[in-house]
């Protein structure tokens, strides 16, 4: 997510409540920090970290799933 509006922000954390692991990016990669700063501070938000990394944790955190073992 990116940008300067809270509206993603406000959606992530319904997500969040609802049991969703959520990431965000880190403000040393986002170009405009607004929108995952804002998830932040509202609590919506598993983990914070650099965009090269983000694919990695989706992928480490779907490993034994149903989807991730083709099964």
């Amino acid at each position: 997510m990116t940008g300067i509006s809270s509206d993603g922000a406000a959606r992530l954390r319904e997500m969040h409540l609802n049991s969703a692991y959520t990431i965000a990016q880190d403000e040393s990669t986002s170009v405009v920090f607004g929108m995952p700063k804002e998830a932040f501070e509202r609590g919506a938000v598993d983990t914070v970290l650099p965009l090269p990394r983000i694919c990695g944790a989706i992928l480490a955190r779907g490993k034994g799933s149903v989807l991730a073992t083709g099964g």
